[in-house]
C-alpha cells in the first residue's frame, strides 16, 4: 500500500456502466469488465466503497418528468440501484472478493441495512463494501448518496467513473470542440454548470475538503492509477 496515494476511496459508478452497449439493464460482459477494475484495487490493499446507479433500469428525475409521482419515481430509482448492487455483488464474490451490499432503505433478505460503524468494520476487514438505495430519501441524487457516504466512510478520494476522460468544457460526443480540463476548482464547477456532480454533491465535497477525480472507466487500470496519484482523468479540489 506504500505506493498508493489514497488509501479509502468511494467510487461511484453509473448504472448505464452495467448496461454495456445494450444501453439499458444488465450486460454480464459489462459487469465482468467492472469487476475486473475493481479487482486491482482490491488486490492492491485499497479500502473500497462503491455506490452504483440505476438509470440502466429507472431514472427517477425522467419518471417524474413523463407525470409519475416525483416520490414515487425516486423511490423507483433507489430499488434499482439495489438490483444493480446485487448484480455487482455476485460477479465481484465469483473473483473471490469479500463484498458487502448496505442498503439505505432496509430489506433484510437482500442486504444489510446500512449502520456507519458496521460498514467501517467492513472496510477495516477488507471488504468491498456498496452502498445501495441512495441515500434513503427522495430528491437526492445517486451522486450525492456517493458523497456523503464517502465523507461518512472518511475516504480520502471520491471517483467518479464516466464514459469519457473526465471534465470538459462541453460535451465532447455531441461538441468536437469541447476542451479537456485536467484540473478544476469545486467553485467554477458549480458556477460553470458542467455536470460534473449535482450542485448538492459538488457542495458537499467543497465543505469537507474531499478531492474528486472524474475519470473513464473504459480505460484499463484508471481507477488504481488515480489511486497511486498519477495525472489521470480531471482533478476537482
Amino acid at each position: 500500500m506504500s505506493e498508493l496515494k489514497y488509501r479509502r476511496a468511494l467510487v461511484k459508478l453509473s448504472g448505464e456502466s452495467l448496461a454495456g452497449k445494450r444501453g439499458f439493464g444488465i450486460d454480464p460482459p459489462a459487469i465482468d469488465d467492472l469487476t475486473k477494475e475493481i479487482q486491482r484495487v482490491y488486490e492492491a490493499g485499497v479500502h473500497l466503497g462503491l455506490v452504483v446507479g440505476g438509470g440502466n433500469i429507472v431514472r427517477g428525475t425522467v419518471a417524474s418528468q413523463r407525470g409519475m409521482d416525483r416520490v414515487t419515481a425516486d423511490y423507483m430509482g433507489m430499488l434499482a440501484t439495489v438490483i444493480n448492487a446485487m448484480a455487482l455483488q455476485d460477479k465481484l464474490e465469483q473473483y473471490g472478493i469479500h463484498t458487502r451490499v448496505m442498503s439505505a432503505i432496509r430489506m433484510q433478505k437482500l442486504a444489510e441495512p446500512y449502520i456507519r460503524r458496521r460498514a467501517l468494520r467492513h472496510l477495516e476487514k477488507g471488504r468491498v463494501v456498496i452502498f445501495a438505495g441512495g441515500t434513503g430519501n427522495p430528491y437526492f441524487s445517486t451522486d450525492t448518496a456517493a458523497v456523503l457516504r464517502g465523507i461518512e466512510m472518511e475516504a480520502d478520494v471520491i471517483l467518479k467513473a464516466t464514459k469519457v476522460d473526465g471534465v470538459f468544457t462541453a460535451d465532447p460526443e455531441s461538441d468536437p470542440n469541447a476542451e479537456f480540463i485536467d484540473k478544476i476548482s469545486y467553485l467554477e464547477v458549480m458556477t460553470r454548470e458542467l455536470g460534473v456532480m449535482d450542485a448538492a454533491a459538488i457542495s458537499l465535497c467543497k465543505e469537507n475538503e474531499l478531492p474528486l477525480v472524474v475519470l473513464n472507466i473504459k480505460r484499463p487500470g484508471a481507477i488504481l492509477a488515480a489511486l497511486k496519484g498519477e495525472k489521470i482523468g480531471t482533478l476537482v479540489a
